[in-house]
């Protein structure tokens, strides 16, 4: 590694370190003031506040890292322009591609390292915050209900869920299994696929089979039929998984794939499975980003003004990027598109902002 490559990346590194440690602890404030009355109505102890905000460091570095990735190309390249060095290294027979060289190598390293991090540290912490938050703070059960594979005792029947979507309020492959008294198989309902509308469960479609004596007596089908289950879809619900944040690129491949081969719709894994992947090379994305705009504003490339740019696109990517997944999780996109279109998009724009400088 040539000299000016090393003081490119430890003036780079410096500026990343400071961003990225301000990020985190601006996203930790704001965290903290959203879940203190909550610690605070249960008398929480202290150590249970310390080491439920630590473990959230992972994943909130891994969604603010891209940020401070654009601060640091920003200010490294706005910084050597304000101190003439970048005339300086241009006149020494420096290109362009040599000096931004380092910044994007370092932009790919951090997005491999966030790629590791969001596969085998943020689960794990994603867990142990829960477990934390939802049971030692606020008493309950650490975790009720699972994804998939799910049994439970709803009166006499016994339930069993092939998989629970409560953000879509949707049940498939339910099976209801009901016993009289003596624990004898009275009536079985099978349902594909059960919908949440208006304080009820409806199954589209319903095969009941009634038993007597342990012997099948009478079969039947009906359509759009009330399912008699006192669940809503927030039970189901596991806190702080909105996105399946607890679960890792392996584990969500492995249970989309159960799911089609089962017959149920896996769209909503397969869609967060790709995101596993596209999501870390955002910080990839941005550091591209960022050496246009540095480019075009030169000596004005100050902090506030890159703290604001920064803030600005930051809020624009994830916003884009949440729309293409809600896209996908709808199956309006395929999962593949609506995980890397964001990312695509941002590099077309600095491809865009590229050519322009150059002119």
């Amino acid at each position: 590694m040539t000299l000016i490559s090393r003081y490119i990346l430890r003036t780079f590194g410096r500026v990343f370190g400071l961003a990225l440690a301000a990020f985190i602890g601006l996203y930790l404030l704001v965290d903290f003031f959203e879940r203190v009355d909550t610690f605070l109505e249960y008398g929480a102890a202290a150590h249970l506040y310390l080491s439920y905000f630590a473990l959230k460091i992972p994943l909130i570095a891994i969604q603010v890292v891209p940020l401070a990735c654009l601060l640091a190309v920003f200010m490294t390249l706005g910084g050597f322009s304000r101190s003439n060095e970048l005339t300086a290294m241009h006149s020494a027979g420096i290109s362009l591609l040599r000096v931004t060289l380092p910044l994007l190598a370092s932009g790919l390293l951090i997005s491999l390292l966030t790629l590791l991090t969001y596969e085998y540290l943020v689960p794990m912490c994603v867990k142990r915050a829960n477990i934390i938050y939802t049971s030692k703070v606020r008493g309950h059960p650490a975790a009720v209900f699972k994804r998939s594979r799910i049994w439970l005792r709803d009166g006499s029947k016994i339930v069993n869920i092939r998989l629970a979507e409560p953000q879509k309020g949707q049940l498939q492959g339910v099976t209801l299994f009901d016993f009289d008294q003596y624990f004898n198989l009275t009536d079985r309902s099978d349902i594909p696929h059960a919908t949440y509308v208006n304080g009820q469960w409806r199954a589209e479609s319903l095969i009941e089979r009634r038993f007597g004596n342990g012997n099948l007596v009478a079969s039947q089908t009906a359509n759009d039929q009330a399912v008699d289950l006192n669940l809503t879809p927030e039970d189901f619900r596991i806190p702080g998984s909105k996105r399946n944040e607890d679960l890792g690129y392996r584990e969500l491949r492995s249970l989309a794939a159960k799911l089609r081969a089962e017959g149920y719709d896996p769209t909503r894994f397969e869609v967060d499975m790709h995101a596993r992947l596209a999501t870390p090379f955002a910080s990839l994305i941005m550091a591209f980003l960022g050496i246009p705009f540095a480019l075009r504003k030169g000596r004005d490339s100050g902090l506030a003004l890159g703290v604001a740019m920064s803030v600005m696109i930051g809020v624009v990517y994830f916003i884009l990027q949440a729309i293409l997944l809600a896209f996908g999780y709808s199956a309006a996109l395929p999962p593949l598109l609506a995980a890397w279109a964001a990312n695509l998009l941002f590099f077309l724009f600095g491809c865009w902002l590229f050519l322009g400088s150059e002119s």
